[in-house]
């Protein structure tokens, strides 16, 4: 009765190391490598398209309060960027 159980036990750990094994195997396929290639570069587009939709809204409104200032006669301060040259003086 012991050595079915462990026959048993043996085939269904050799069965799911089987199917391991063959998950593995088909990730190095041709197919497989494309797959992640393209789940890499949708989320890299993904990254990219956010960025510039962020830039955008940013640029919308700075837009926004340079008109809105020129309107009321207003001087609109000088950006300093931490970047420029003349910031790091």
């Amino acid at each position: 009765m012991k050595r079915m159980l462990w026959l048993g036990i043996g085939l269904a750990v050799g069965a799911l190391v089987v199917r391991k094994v063959t998950r593995r195997a088909q990730a190095f396929t041709p197919q497989g490598i494309a797959g992640a290639v393209a789940g890499s570069a949708e989320n890299a587009v993904g990254a990219v398209r956010s960025f510039v939709d962020d830039v955008r809204a940013a640029m919308a409104e700075r837009e926004a309060e340079i008109h809105s200032a020129f309107a009321e006669g207003t001087v609109v301060p000088d950006a300093d960027p931490a970047w420029s040259e003349e910031g790091q003086r």
